[in-house]
């Protein structure tokens, strides 16, 4: 069973390209990856919170939250 791993982002170029080299990254046995970019989806953007998202781009996975570069704090995002 794969898990997944989710990829939030706000769409600038620093979060386009770390979500490129993030999907190919990945081992696509072992996990899902799911892009959500919370500047067009901001109803995901609590879940982001809840789940440990500080800024984005960050990866959750396996419980844990991976922030990458410090693009825009979610409070940009609500």
């Amino acid at each position: 069973m794969k898990s997944t791993a989710i990829f939030y982002h706000a769409g600038c170029p620093v979060c386009i390209a770390a979500e490129q080299s993030i999907a190919a990254a990945l081992d696509a046995g072992r996990y899902a990856v799911e892009i959500v970019h919370l500047g067009t989806d901001r109803a995901r953007v609590q879940e982001a919170e809840k789940a440990g998202v500080k800024s984005v781009p960050a990866l959750v996975m396996d419980g844990g939250v991976f922030h990458i570069n410090f693009g825009a704090g979610l409070d940009v995002l609500k």
